[in-house]
């Protein structure tokens, strides 16, 4: 919610595409900066106690930025410098969360843990930012702020609730020795370099153009913030089939077939929405663009979590926070200055055209990564509800 309302209350102030993508640069470039730390933090601390920390600091800053709004006293310097703090605090709470997971339910559920939570978190990407377009169009940007704030409230009484062992992992080595092995692992393990890699590519060259958004809603299909919050609901709705249909899937088989798709058919969908001038048309093609992305992620990250081994949990999924939101502000910021130069909607094509090639570059090496990715997945002794044995003796082909 917190993201789309203050893009509109940057694109209100300003009405600069620039500064669009400036904006979001400056919320996410800390991720790419500071997961390392956080990774390692999430391997060497209580995990709990790590997302207590980062969830407080998060309902403060949004505070902060819901009474400068509702205030009048809001400016554009201190949209960019509390953006810029909340990337900070996310640089420790995504691999501090997501490496928390196994302490809440052990290997035995581990995942249909992941595949919950990769639904939830990245049904929320999506979801959130339709909930906060009709906001912004009823009651104005300030509300959402502080509905964001009131609602971490609720997160913070279930975290303390909760009785969990999160024994902190202890190390010899320094914190850069720590970061630099599991930068090495993941460079040697093709499949985790390949998958984090397409993540890395959908970041930069697809998602900017949640960021061109408020352009399209505005000057192009002529619906202001309540034509944004249709968009970006109709996104909300195709993030919720992508739910639902990785709920209804039982083990990991076939994951690595799914994340090609999806990869493919949202660059077809973002090609074809670029074109779009009629409202209704594009929001029809927003339906596959947030089925896609959501499915796609949430498939990366259940194949990631499957085969990493827990002492380097935090510091992996580091590098998938560092590819997943830690990219995004520079597709943020050159997509911005792209439509400056070109256009939104060339903008968005020529990210279209980049997604397909790179789900058929994955698609190609796929049969060779499969073979790793299996010797892994038996090495943890997790094969996603279907039996070990039956994993390793799946043929690779399948």
């Amino acid at each position: 919610m917190q993201s789309v309302a203050q893009a509109w209350l940057v694109y209100r102030l300003t009405g600069s595409a620039l500064l669009l993508g400036t904006v979001g640069f400056a919320s996410q470039i800390p991720v790419f900066l500071f997961a390392p730390l956080g990774g390692i933090t999430a391997d060497r601390v209580n995990r709990q106690r790590l997302v207590i920390a980062t969830q407080t600091a998060s309902m403060i800053l949004a505070g902060i930025l819901a009474w400068l709004t509702r205030s009048g006293h809001i400016q554009v310097w201190h949209i960019f410098l509390l953006a810029g703090f909340l990337g900070v605090v996310n640089a420790f709470d995504i691999p501090g969360r997501q490496s928390f997971l196994i302490d809440m339910v052990g290997k035995e559920d581990l995942m249909n843990a992941i595949a919950l939570n990769s639904s939830m978190f990245n049904g929320a990407r999506v979801i959130g930012p339709a909930v906060a377009g009709i906001l912004v169009s009823k009651i104005g940007e300030g509300w959402c702020f502080a509905a964001n704030s009131l609602s971490y409230i609720a997160v913070l009484v279930g975290l303390l609730l909760m009785k969990v062992r999160s024994v902190p992992r202890k190390s010899n080595r320094s914190p850069i020795e720590d970061i630099i092995e599991g930068f090495r692992w993941v460079n040697r393990t093709k499949i985790i370099r390949s998958l984090l890699f397409l993540i890395g590519l959908v970041s930069l060259v697809g998602m900017p153009y949640t960021v061109l958004m408020p352009v399209f809603a505005d000057k192009i299909l002529h619906g202001g913030a309540r034509g944004l919050g249709i968009l970006m609901g109709a996104t909300g709705v195709g993030a919720l089939f992508g739910a639902l249909t990785l709920a209804a899937k039982t083990g990991i088989k076939g994951l690595g077939r799914w994340v090609t798709i999806t990869c493919a058919t949202l660059g077809i969908s973002l090609f074809l929405f670029s074109f779009s001038t009629s409202f209704w048309l594009s929001a029809a093609l927003l339906l596959p663009c947030g089925y896609s992305m959501m499915l796609q992620m949430a498939c990366s990250n259940t194949l990631i979590q499957t085969i990493v081994p827990d002492h380097l949990r935090g510091r992996v999924m580091s590098l998938y926070s560092m590819m997943f939101m830690g990219m995004a502000p520079f597709g943020a910021f050159f997509g911005g200055a792209l439509a400056n130069r070109i256009g939104a909607p060339m903008t968005v094509a020529v990210g279209g055209i980049a997604c397909v090639f790179g789900a058929i570059w994955f698609g190609r090496a796929l049969p060779e990564l499969r073979i790793e990715a299996r010797r892994l997945i038996v090495a943890q002794g997790l094969a996603g509800g279907e039996p070990v044995q039956e994993l390793n003796a799946q043929p690779v082909e399948e």
